[in-house]
């Protein structure tokens, strides 16, 4: 059985409702939580949810889901084994290895020059910082550009802020 039962009602004679899952779209951790993301049947798009596993009566989809998700991950590890640059030796093939998993975000020793934008869809909020003398950008921590480079995130924040202005008050207040 594919669905989410939810009690709405207030009288204990009244069935609980009864919403079937189409399909599992995504999944998330939120607050330690797994989530999916579910399109029910009969609704939009706009009325799809992000529920907990806990809440959820569809192991079948949720199996499906986990399945397909593993086999992606397995075909974009293969790709990125496979679209390497050949080496010569194990030995510098190493080295690029380990030279490619440090020179992300801040590790990379350049300077910040502004945040183009912001997710938390992998879970914690993480900032996509553009660096100074570069096209490139990387996602890196909220926390950590928090601390890094508070004034850079101050603007971002600031460049977002909308402010009603005074003239916008009812009559009432203005006399």
């Amino acid at each position: 059985m594919t669905s989410k039962k939810t009690s709405s009602s207030s009288e204990p004679d009244e069935p609980a409702e009864e919403y079937v899952v189409e399909k599992i779209i995504d999944c998330r951790i939120k607050s330690g939580v797994k989530e999916y993301l579910l399109k029910w049947i009969g609704y939009d798009d706009k009325d799809n949810t992000w529920e907990p596993e806990s809440n959820l009566d569809c192991p079948s989809l949720i199996k499906a889901f986990e399945a397909d998700r593993a086999a992606k991950e397995a075909e974009r590890s293969k790709k990125r084994k496979s679209t390497g640059t050949p080496t010569l030796d194990s030995k510098s093939s190493k080295k690029f290895k380990l030279d490619d998993k440090k020179s992300h975000g801040f590790d990379r020793g350049l300077e910040p020059e502004k945040i183009i934008g912001a997710t938390d869809t992998s879970g914690p909020l993480m900032f996509l910082m553009k660096w100074v003398g570069t096209d490139e950008a990387d996602l890196v921590p909220a926390k950590q550009a928090n601390v890094k480079c508070p004034q850079v995130v101050i603007k971002f924040y600031e460049e977002r802020l909308s402010w009603m202005s005074p003239n916008n008050e009812p009559e009432e207040r203005k006399s």
